[in-house]
């Protein structure tokens, strides 16, 4: 089997691959990065959480020009624009560190992620020196305009017109624009909108422009202190020159941007998850019932077990798709002409994976705020709590950057049309374990769990081959496929780290992996039992559930074990134990 250090976009389904990084991989001066952005967070944000809560925009506007004085907004802008251009494993680290703080971490995200980028990727030089300094300097905020009131996860149907100008110098924008981040106090806005209603392009559009305006906050469930309004463009005159990239290539900046949005979004929600975590340990270990403190009960136990292993899945996720970024990246020479086009066509070969982050890792932050609620109990409940905010804040977070379904459905899809464009050996792998199962080969499958999911998964594939198209079985395959990229990522991470720590350590480790592996096993068993049945005939209603059981059982020796040590290791660290 070949094993990549860069495999090809979903190559992971196929191949052994080698993880190009793991949080244990960061170097010193990458900690002292993230310990200078969590002081930030600890010392000057939570402090004033409630009023920035309460959308004290000036109050924000200043939190984020000092958290452009620390340089926080220079990590992905290009060193020739006054920037660090760090790697994205580190950029993914600030987001994370940052991500605690609720409602300032996605309107900081906002600015750094999806408000600059698009001008980063796809500006003219002109447009980066007129702009760039303004927003990595927190003067100007930035804000991303793609969904539209009938518009969201189908961006390219927007109804938003750009129409030349009669003097050709400027194009007149007409549309609205919905649940707009930073909208409030945003500079400069990057519009989508279809040149004479056909071509889908991108604008750069400063606030002050004549026509347009900001509609009123959207009263909403979580992330109180942020701002979402609809921006509404009428005959806005947007001059030639603030076209962003080409007319009609609007999808490609739109997308793209996206794929690094989903990637931040979920090193956001692993700084919540972790936040998270440590208020429900923490008061596990402060709270008494029947003369015992919750910490002690066996129900309380297992909660912590489940939540800090689904966080190290996470983690895992995360920190590998950002590896893979950085070490196809490192492989492109940077004084080459092409080198921003092939920098984006890197980021576009792991779509996929980034899909694959942002669904895992949002869901886990969801399970993992649904329990750190349950333990507080009816406390939990109450505003006085910071458990509460969690709770309500991470719920949009499967909305974000494209819903869950609309990523799900990408992966497969993703895969099918490699597979196609033959840029991918999909359908020949599924005729090889076709063969193996029709001879008897595939009874010699040993207790590799993996390589048995792995294997699973070709097969169903080829059980619905004439059906893949179906969303209810794309589902499905997304499902087992963002599951064994976890799976994948939280053993090579073990593998990884084992000969690098302390025995106790190691132990954590593996009893990390025992407890997350369990528990991806048992979500692929059942993501495979839907394709499975979906794709039975009534010569044989059975079709493949054996095979499903046998492939996607887990060893379970010392799960309890397993289970107790890292409960109690998340108990005494106060959170979060790696």
């Amino acid at each position: 089997m070949t094993v990549h250090a860069t495999p090809p976009g979903g190559g992971f389904l196929l191949d052994e691959t080698a993880v190009p990084f793991i949080p244990e991989d960061f170097s010193l001066e990458q900690r002292q990065i993230a310990e200078t952005t969590e002081a930030f967070i600890r010392n000057e944000i939570l402090p004033d959480l409630d009023r920035l809560e309460e959308q004290d925009f000036a109050l924000l506007r200043a939190k984020l020009r000092r958290c452009a004085d620390l340089g926080l907004f220079l990590v992905d802008i290009p060193e020739r624009y006054g920037g660090l251009e760090l790697d994205k494993a580190t950029s993914m680290l600030v987001a994370e560190t940052i991500g605690p703080s609720g409602s300032f971490a996605i309107t900081s995200s906002g600015q750094t992620g999806i408000g600059s980028l698009p001008l980063v990727y796809y500006g003219t030089a002109e447009q980066k020196e007129r702009y760039l300094a303004k927003l990595t300097s927190g003067e100007w905020i930035a804000a991303y305009c793609l969904t539209e009131p009938d518009c969201g996860s189908d961006p390219l149907s927007a109804r938003t017109t750009a129409t030349l100008s009669e003097d050709g110098s400027c194009y007149l924008l007409n549309g609205v624009k919905q649940f707009i981040t930073n909208a409030a106090f945003a500079d400069l806005f990057t519009v989508f909108a279809k040149i004479d209603g056909r071509q889908f392009s991108a604008f750069l559009v400063e606030r002050d422009s004549p026509g347009l305006s900001v509609g009123a906050e959207e009263r909403k469930m979580g992330l109180k202190g942020t701002s979402t309004a609809q921006v509404i463009l009428d005959n806005v005159r947007v001059p030639r020159q603030n076209l962003l990239g080409e007319a009609g290539q609007g999808h490609k900046i739109a997308f793209n941007v996206l794929n690094i949005g989903r990637l931040k979004l979920a090193a956001t929600v692993v700084g919540a998850a972790k936040g998270a975590l440590a208020e429900a340990a923490t008061y596990a270990g402060e709270r008494k019932q029947f003369g015992r403190l919750l910490r002690e009960f066996g129900a309380i136990r297992e909660k912590l077990a489940d939540m800090s292993a689904a966080l190290f899945a996470a983690e895992s996720v995360l920190y590998r798709v950002a590896g893979l970024l950085d070490a196809r990246i490192a492989t492109l020479d940077r004084d080459t002409d092409d080198y921003p086009r092939r920098y984006r066509q890197a980021i576009e070969e792991y779509a996929g994976e980034c899909a694959i982050a942002k669904v895992f890792c949002s869901e886990a932050l969801g399970r993992i705020a649904d329990e750190a609620l349950q333990i507080h109990g009816g406390y939990g409940y109450i505003r006085d709590y910071p458990v509460e905010r969690y709770y309500r804040d991470q719920r949009i977070n499967r909305i974000f950057e494209g819903t869950n379904e609309i990523n799900r459905l990408l992966i497969p899809n993703l895969l099918l049309r490699r597979a196609d464009e033959k840029r991918l050996e999909l359908w020949e792998r599924v005729r090889t374990v076709e063969d193996d199962l029709t001879t008897g080969k595939l009874e010699e499958c040993g207790q590799d769990l993996l390589a048995k999911t792995k294997t699973l998964y070709l097969l169903l594939l080829g059980a619905v081959r004439q059906r893949h198209r179906e969303q209810e079985i794309l589902l499905a395959l997304g499902d087992m496929a963002i599951d064994i990229f976890a799976l994948e990522s939280v053993l090579l991470r073990t593998d990884k780290a084992r000969t690098r720590v302390s025995p106790a350590r190691r132990q954590l480790l593996q009893a990390a992996a025992r407890t997350a592996s369990f528990e991806l096993a048992a979500r692929i068993g059942t993501a495979a039992a839907r394709c499975a049945a979906y794709a039975a005939v009534e010569a044989d209603p059975a079709g493949m559930q054996p095979i499903v059981s046998r492939l996607s059982a887990c060893p379970t020796t010392g799960l309890l074990e397993s289970k107790r040590l890292l409960a109690a290791a998340t108990s005494d660290t106060g959170g979060y134990p790696f």
